[in-house]
């Protein structure tokens, strides 16, 4: 059976852009599917500032703002990675009815059940501090509504995010990394997640077996808490960073999934 041509939609992680998918986007439409990869706010050459975004509502607008535009009887291929699963969980909340299916990539995947900062909250009581090497945490906001943004440590890029990927990828990331936030207060305050909206959304995981940055015990531990997870495939040999130091084996995994749920 012929499968449909898809419109994979691509969305990175925190202090990343549109620019990590560079190897992954071409292989993909070689494949003859669609594939847009979007920068959320104050990331990759989106202008705006990290200080300017008060919200996850506010970082995640350009990926809302797709949504959106998009033709009522279109469906997309959502693929978040890392930080970006929370991304998708305010799209899948909202326009469930134009999701094909959400492929979550070695990523913070929310659940409905709990608050929304909860996978988040998880993670870092799980991660020991000096994970983070020299990664700077900048208070930003007001004494009311208190912010922290976040930048990656370039050591913490090159052991933990790339260990695996050749050194040009390396130094392309220390070049283009910029400011981000986790939103972590205005998570703990909010409850995006339904099981109408986002639990109704056939969701796969993509485990990457050598991630230093979410280990393959805690991408596990989400799976276990979510129900909705219909699939969950590996990329055996991969770091953080998939789909920079193992792009083919991932499309292989992604247009297997589009096969696979046709």
């Amino acid at each position: 059976m012929e499968v449909m041509k898809k419109h994979f939609v691509l969305v990175h992680g925190a202090c990343h852009g549109s620019w990590c998918w560079y190897k992954l986007k071409p292989l993909l439409e070689a494949a003859g599917h669609k594939v847009t990869a979007l920068d959320m706010a104050a990331s990759g050459i989106d202008l705006r500032k990290i200080e300017e975004i008060r919200t996850l509502v506010d970082y995640t607008a350009p990926l809302m703002e797709f949504m959106e535009s998009l033709p009522h009887e279109e469906k997309v291929v959502l693929v978040g990675h890392s930080y970006g699963g929370i991304n998708l969980g305010l799209a899948m909340e909202k326009y469930s009815q134009k999701i094909f299916a959400a492929v979550f990539l070695t990523v913070l995947m929310p659940d409905s059940a709990h608050v929304s900062s909860y996978v988040l909250d998880q993670y870092f009581e799980r991660t020991p501090t000096k994970n983070w090497c020299d990664t700077q945490f900048v208070s930003y906001g007001s004494p009311e509504e208190p912010l922290t943004s976040i930048f990656l440590d370039p050591k913490l890029l090159a052991h933990r995010f790339y260990q695996l990927c050749s050194p040009e990828d390396v130094a392309l990331a220390s070049t283009l990394i910029r400011p981000s936030s986790l939103f972590i207060e205005h998570l703990s305050k909010a409850k995006y997640f339904t099981d109408e909206g986002y639990g109704s959304v056939n969701k796969v995981y993509i485990i990457c077996t050598e991630d230093k940055v979410l280990p393959k015990e805690f991408q596990q531990w989400q799976i276990d808490n979510i129900e909705s997870v219909i699939d969950v495939k590996e990329v055996k040999g991969a770091d953080h960073m998939a789909m920079l130091c193992m792009p083919k084996q991932l499309c292989d995994t992604l247009l297997e999934i589009v096969h696979k749920y046709n």
